[in-house]
């Protein structure tokens, strides 16, 4: 099985290269916009960031309850959705496919843990993601981590080859112990 990850520390030297280059860098008056832009946040700023796929949530607490009293497996999908390519082929080639969201109905609680460089994402969301990316010790994306219905990881995946089908058998193995 190839796994393919982008490396953390890369997009961390690029992203110190855009700030000190001054490209990509937002200024108040653009995070303001993007912040009124964004309906959740009209009326009273939210806590909460809208997933960038459908089906999925941003609250790791909200993930753990619904796993639990659902007996389903929580899937942490560690991602830079506007920006990792591998993380836009993972999307396309697995998680938007109606095999996978059959699969991940009846089986699996998602969680979308993003780090966005140009999407809107809450304070208290981005500050979530990073002790989850420490905790889970996170060194690429995309990377897959998948807990049982207790909170306690079973296993770890990247972006693989063979679509939905190869991705669900390797959850099965995860699910099933």
């Amino acid at each position: 099985m190839k796994v393919c990850r982008f490396p953390l520390h890369l997009a961390v030297i690029g992203g110190a290269l855009l700030a000190l280059s001054g490209c990509g860098r937002r200024s108040e008056s653009a995070d303001s916009s993007l912040t009124q832009a964004t309906p959740s946040t009209q009326t009273a700023p939210s806590t909460q960031t809208t997933p960038s796929k459908p089906g999925w949530i941003t609250s790791y607490e909200q993930g753990q309850q619904e796993a639990k009293a659902g007996h389903k497996l929580v899937l942490l999908d560690f991602t830079g959705s506007d920006w990792c390519g591998w993380c836009k082929l993972l999307d396309k080639e697995v998680f938007s496919k109606p095999q996978f969201k059959e699969y991940a109905s009846k089986n699996l609680v998602l969680v979308e843990v993003d780090f966005p460089k140009m999407k809107y994402v809450s304070a208290a969301t981005r500050a979530q993601n990073e002790r989850l990316a420490i905790k889970y010790q996170i060194q690429a994306f995309p990377t897959i981590i998948v807990l049982n219905h207790d909170g306690q990881m079973v296993g770890e995946l990247g972006y693989m080859q063979g679509g939905p089908d190869a991705f669900i058998a390797v959850l099965e193995k995860l699910r099933k112990g």
